[in-house]
């Protein structure tokens, strides 16, 4: 049984939320809303992994939606739950090199979203690198970051330092703060001893931008995984690498932009969490 968390997320202040009930909330027609997400994300600028945009097609009306991380089988299965008519995820189901065939679990989740006729919104390096309601804006905030730079290939990565009222502080300070604003375990490696006044995050599988944080100026790397190589250029740099979870950093994107779209629009949102330890 995989562990599902409905949330509309009333009381955080990134959080937009649309109207309450589904049933009093107008409509509007899907392409509408297609042309709203893309007007926000501007998919067109980017060099991405799979198609950004409407992947699935389903009625023509839409008065709720749903969004999360992953256009999973529990996502899909709790949205429908839900009475949703449209999904709004970061990671869709497709992706290059995939060999094309509909069979096994792609089976299943297409055929529940075709059968309950729920459309499926998807867009990944758009909603990474959107400067307020992206991933790494949202991360930043929730964080307690202020960005005052980009980094990286086509700009994903932020790069600043800490808002108003946080104290920067060593690595191992550094490390538990991360851990209580996520309320994940995080894998780090101390570079200086020194207070870390510079960071630089980018969401997600992003260790391959620790070598442009580093040349960004950063004193700290933040993102979702670690690979070999990072630990030993965090020593030998003297630049502090914290992998704080995939899903963990990506959780705050999806649910930002489809409540600031509904709330444009006047459609009803909910944020649903599947458990995810990555």
């Amino acid at each position: 049984m995989v562990a599902v968390n409905r949330a509309q997320f009333r009381d955080n202040a990134w959080m937009i939320s649309g109207l309450s009930s589904a049933s009093t909330a107008p409509t509007v027609e899907r392409d509408a809303l297609l042309q709203a997400f893309n007007a926000l994300l501007q998919p067109e600028r980017f060099k991405d992994y799979g198609p950004n945009g409407l992947q699935v097609e389903g009625r023509p009306a839409i008065r709720k939606i749903v969004s999360g991380v992953t256009a999973s089988r529990a996502l899909i299965e709790a949205a429908i739950d839900a009475q949703a008519d449209a999904i709004f995820v970061h990671h869709g189901l497709f992706w290059r090199g995939q060999d094309g065939c509909v069979t096994g679990w792609m089976k299943q989740r297409l055929a529940l979203l075709l059968a309950h006729e729920v459309s499926l919104f998807a867009y990944h390096l758009p909603l990474d690198a959107h400067a307020e309601w992206g991933n790494n804006a949202q991360l930043g905030r929730v964080l307690g970051l202020q960005a005052d730079g980009r980094f990286g290939e086509q700009d994903l990565g932020f790069v600043g330092g800490w808002a108003e009222g946080l104290t920067p502080c060593a690595a191992p300070d550094m490390a538990r703060h991360l851990e209580s604003r996520l309320g994940r375990p995080v894998v780090s490696i101390q570079g200086s001893p020194d207070p870390i006044q510079r960071v630089a995050w980018c969401s997600g599988g992003a260790q391959g931008y620790f070598e442009a944080a580093i040349a960004a100026g950063a004193q700290a790397f933040i993102t979702g995984e670690i690979s070999e190589p990072q630990a030993h250029l965090a020593r030998e740099c003297g630049v502090s690498f914290f992998a704080c979870g995939h899903h963990a950093t990506e959780r705050f994107g999806a649910p930002a932009v489809a409540g600031r779209v509904a709330a444009e629009l006047g459609l009803v949102h909910e944020f649903i969490e599947i458990a995810n330890p990555a």
